[in-house]
Order: C-alpha cells, then structure tokens, then sequence
C-alpha cells in the first residue's frame, strides 16, 4: 500500500526553544487513547490528501514498533504533548518485472513536526529512529514519496542519504508531482553519520 500518505514539512520562521527534555518513545497500542487524536491532528495539518482513521490504525496496529513519537513533558509531566511523530512500515517487496530477487522494503508513510517545536532536528531524530528499528529488523532499503515542490522535505531526506529513483507525475489528488527516494541499506555502511542535528529551515 505505497500510497501518498507523506506529510509536507514547511518553513517556520520562529520555534519556541527545545524543551530539555524532550522524550522519544516507541508507539505501542497502549498509546492509542492519549495519542491517536493528537496524531491525527498533527498529521493533517501538512497533508496532501485527507485519510481516515483507518489508515492510522493500517500502519500503527501492524508496525507500531517502526513509529516513533516525540514528546515534550513541558506542559504537563503526566500527560506530556505530542510535539512530533513518524508512521511507517515494513514488508517484503519484490519488483514488478521479477528480475530482480524479493526484497525487505521499509516505507516512510507520514512525518509531522508540530510548528512551533519545528528547526530543532526533531523530524531529522524520528526519521532515523525509524530507520535504525528496521535495520534491525533486516530491511534492506526504506522508500518514501515527498512533492516535487517540497525543496525542504527534499534536504531533510538527501542529507540522510536518501536518493531520487523516480518522478511520479501528477500523484497526488491535487494534481502535484512527486519524487520517490530510496535509501539502500545492505553493504552502504555508515551512510547516516552519527549526528542528530537537524537541517535549517526544516522540520
């Protein structure tokens, strides 16, 4: 199900300074109560295209061990808020010509930084966090579509070594045109670095 689901991260010109902190957690079914709505709400705020809460609970009920969420206690140390989240997933993948041998595909669904936590490096962190669960889970590459237009979401991505593979013209419902970048995995080494910081600008 490689649909359009990725979220469209923006500029902002002014964040409130990064909470100390700041946790990141591991989605689990027991968050679903505190943090479904909130998710919900993050995400369709950056949005493409409007999705039900049945493709939430398709990737968060199946692979809730590759979704990750940062939140901030700063407001509340028993209910702390939902500042930023990745959904994503993982299945085998074997290419539509059969010539090339099946493979374990991650896929990059939706990422969503709340606007005023934005410039801090937290979608950079969510996104390798990510990345890092299904490495051990022996995927061999991570896949994900961003708009052509979204120069920002194109730094985030390429940074941490993502390539283009291919241009999807017209693919969303608002007639956009979208690239899929792809990040190989298996004998690529150290292609992330160690660093954590965000890129200017981004999410």
């Amino acid at each position: 199900m490689d649909t359009a689901i990725m979220t469209q991260p923006t500029i902002c010109e002014k964040s409130r300074p990064l909470p100390a902190e700041l946790l990141y957690i591991q989605y689990s079914h027991a968050h679903e109560k505190q943090y479904l709505p909130s998710i919900r709400a993050l995400i369709s705020k950056d949005l493409s295209e409007p999705y039900s809460i049945y493709v939430y609970r398709y990737f968060l009920y199946q692979w809730g061990d590759l979704c990750f969420m940062a939140l901030s206690p700063h407001t509340s140390p028993l209910s702390p808020r939902l500042t930023g989240v990745v959904i994503s997933k993982l299945e085998p993948h074997t290419p539509p010509s059969h010539s090339s041998p099946t493979t374990l595909r991650g896929y990059i669904a939706m990422l969503a930084v709340s606007s005023s936590y934005r410039n801090h490096g937290i979608a950079t962190t969510l996104v390798r966090k990510a990345i890092d669960a299904m490495i051990e889970r022996g995927a061999d590459e991570v896949v994900l579509e961003t708009e052509e237009s979204n120069v920002p979401a194109m730094k985030l991505y390429e940074r941490l070594g993502f390539l283009r593979s291919k241009k999807l013209h017209r693919y969303y419902l608002n007639g956009s045109s979208a690239y899929r970048l792809v990040l190989h995995l298996k004998g690529v080494g150290e292609m992330m670095g160690d660093k954590g910081e965000g890129i200017d600008g981004v999410v």
